[in-house]
């Protein structure tokens, strides 16, 4: 992958420090570049009247509550261990599955105890293999891109609570231009489609406007440094496992964004998915389903949990800001801002542990 400068992927992540732990075991941590990461020392939250949550890492005494870095570094530092350790690579895809086989685009043959799909949440594998899949549209969009900000933002993640959407600015490496952050903003689709379908001037003018509307100017004047990308925000659930088969990221479950945690839900999915293949009885193969059901099993409690909460959070912050609900969550949030072991609780939810 060739040097980006100071240009970055539009696409970031939230790693815990459950997802950096493991990450680190598997020799891929270090690969990364240090200079593309960017730890995140504290949390704001914000409601749509007056609530407001604030989490610091050292309220739990640690040194974090995540690591912010682009899906294309972490990609790169993948695509290098699957290289040194030797792992067959094959660049191809996949044209169609029977059980024990996979035959590709360009004609080769892979046979195999068991085939996972990590393929994304459109799934080639878990559609070929008829598994069960639900997915229901949330109506929204998410739009990401790169803004400069007057203000610096200290290693803090910030997030705002609207009716019309929910807004997250990620801290960034500085660039020349100034401070950087990633926002990630989800949003109906109409009003998305709006903003989507500006030309790069027009969306210069009208998108800072917006956004510094929405944040009060909680750090000062910002400015568009990237194209705008959106994607459709769906929550999905599938079957997880069949003879020969596990899936495991995306092509398992999609939760809202909203808690940063899609990507370290599948890193815990791998990380189990292993330990489970290697305690297996000797006398089973890789993709005896008796195995394979200790992993969804495990699994389930977890993906649960967290499906709840994020589309529980996504409703309810769905709900007009006149009614008295309304009033309520922002009045909780403010609860749990004067209670310190709630707020710890929070933060190892929000560091995977």
């Amino acid at each position: 992958m060739a040097n980006l400068g100071e240009q970055y992927h539009p696409r970031v992540y939230a790693i815990s420090s459950a997802s950096q732990l493991f990450l680190q075991e598997l020799g891929v941590w270090n690969s990364i570049p240090a200079e593309r990461i960017v730890p995140v020392e504290s949390m704001e939250i914000h409601g749509d009247r007056d609530g407001l949550v604030v989490l610091d890492a050292w309220q739990a005494a640690q040194a974090e509550l995540a690591w912010i870095m682009e899906s294309g570094e972490i990609e790169q530092a993948l695509f290098q261990a699957v290289q040194i350790f030797g792992v067959p690579w094959i660049d191809d895809k996949m044209q169609s599955y029977s059980p024990g086989q996979v035959v590709t685009e360009k004609g080769k043959t892979v046979q195999a105890a068991l085939f996972i799909g990590a393929d994304g949440a459109r799934s080639p594998l878990r559609k070929a293999a008829a598994l069960a899949h639900e997915a229901k549209p949330y109506g929204d969009t998410g739009l990401v891109l790169q803004l400069t900000t007057e203000k610096p933002h200290l290693n803090t993640a910030i997030q705002w609570f609207r009716p019309n959407g929910i807004l997250a600015f990620l801290p960034l490496p500085d660039t020349r231009d100034g401070h950087q952050v990633s926002m990630v903003w989800s949003l109906r689709d109409e009003q998305a489609k709006v903003l989507q379908a500006m030309d790069p001037e027009q969306l210069a003018i009208e998108l800072p406007r917006k956004l510094e509307e929405i944040t009060q100017g909680r750090l000062g004047k910002v400015s568009v440094r990237s194209p705008l990308y959106g994607f459709p925000l769906t929550l999905e659930k599938a079957k997880m496992t069949a003879p020969g088969i596990a899936l495991v990221g995306d092509a398992a479950h999609r939760v809202h964004p909203l808690a940063g945690q899609g990507l370290n839900l599948g890193l815990v999915d791998a990380r189990v998915l292993c330990r489970v293949l290697a305690d297996k009885e000797p006398f089973r193969s890789f993709g005896d389903l008796r195995v394979l059901e200790r992993y969804q099993s495990e699994r389930a409690e977890a993906i649960l949990a967290m499906r709840l909460a994020t589309d529980g959070l996504h409703k309810l912050f769905a709900i007009p800001s006149s009614g008295p609900l309304a009033f309520l969550r922002n009045a909780g949030m403010d609860v749990v801002q004067r209670l310190p072991f709630v707020k710890q609780r929070l933060i190892a939810a929000a560091s995977g542990r």
